[in-house]
């Protein structure tokens, strides 16, 4: 399983939403994979990151850094190749990253579970 696909299985055992998965491999060098998700609150999306730390820890994979985890508004993990965004409802809709990377393919995302 690779990487972006742990991060992913991870957000939707904690309910996040709207997941989406951006391959930048030909639009970016400093890294391959965007998973961007949102979360209802903060409590949530700290819960969202902790699993997905969790279950990276267990495919041996530990983030460079976790940006933001405390205010949980915009939560950034950095896995150097892959970079998990978990947002606020309100935050996403401000930054609008899945818009800034238009360029990048969009990889498919299974449904929650």
């Amino acid at each position: 399983m690779e990487a972006w696909q742990v991060a992913v299985e991870a957000a939707l055992a904690k309910k996040a939403e709207d997941i989406a998965v951006l391959d930048l491999r030909d639009v970016a060098s400093f890294t391959d994979t965007f998973v961007i998700c949102s979360g209802l609150n903060s409590r949530q999306n700290q819960a969202i990151s902790d699993e997905v730390e969790q279950q990276m820890k267990v495919e041996g994979k530990r983030p460079a850094s976790i940006e933001g985890y405390q205010q949980a508004e915009w939560i950034l993990m950095d896995y150097g190749d892959l970079i998990v965004h978990i947002f606020s409802v309100r935050a996403r809709n401000y930054y609008e990253l899945g818009r800034l990377w238009k360029a990048a393919r969009r990889l498919s995302v299974p449904k929650e579970n």
